[in-house]
């Protein structure tokens, strides 16, 4: 089973999702916890040049093809292979990712980002997606706040990005109901824990 995390900057995902982890290990699953862009060594390269500071000449077309390059060696190299072996992937961030920030934020349209990710994930959806929903002022205040976090080339962006982020990450849960899952990331962590496990418990196959 492939489950995907997603959500603007500041939401708390990967701090939730790493206690989400612990719980369903401690229940006798076999999960495996990676994140995009990066989840090998390749992939991280990848997520270097993508997300470095310096690089804020980066076309928004190279950048949306650097993420589905990186996405297509995650996929080869780990989701895939580990998911034959019948073992539950949990990805931070994945297809969607690039569909809101690329697609939407960027302007690139999320159609014409979907189809350069269609070709490089030859058209694999997540089983289900959790999307942590939360006004980007309280995520970037977070993030502010927050000294052990690693501030990247997208959280220097303005604030009318993250509110465009937001917007498309909405649009697609409504766009693909069936496999999303909306959490309010807005609530006190360890309750935003339990709804993210009740949410994925539901659907382990």
């Amino acid at each position: 089973m492939f489950i995907t995390i997603e959500g603007p900057e500041g939401s708390g995902k990967s701090s939730v999702t790493k206690k989400v982890v612990e719980r369903l290990e401690k229940e006798g699953f076999e999960v495996v916890l990676t994140r995009e862009p990066g989840g090998t060594p390749i992939a991280e390269e990848i997520r270097n040049v993508i997300l470095d500071k310096k690089n804020t000449a980066m076309d928004p077309v190279t950048e949306a093809l650097l993420y589905a390059a990186s996405r297509r060696q995650h996929l080869v190299e780990k989701v895939w292979p580990l998911s034959k072996e019948g073992k539950i992937v949990i990805s931070d961030r994945f297809l969607d990712s690039s569909l809101a920030y690329q697609g939407g934020a960027r302007n690139l349209g999320i159609d014409k980002v979907l189809a350069m990710n269609m070709f490089a994930t030859e058209g694999y959806y997540p089983d289900v997606t959790l999307l942590f929903d939360i006004d980007p002022r309280i995520g970037l205040a977070r993030i502010a706040a927050n000294k052990n976090r690693e501030v990247n080339r997208l959280d220097l962006e303005k604030i009318e990005f993250h509110d465009s982020v937001r917007k498309a990450f909405l649009s697609l849960a409504e766009r693909f109901k069936d496999r999303f899952v909306i959490l309010d990331a807005s609530k006190p962590f360890e309750d935003v824990v339990e709804d993210a496990y009740k949410a994925i418990k539901a659907r382990i196959k």
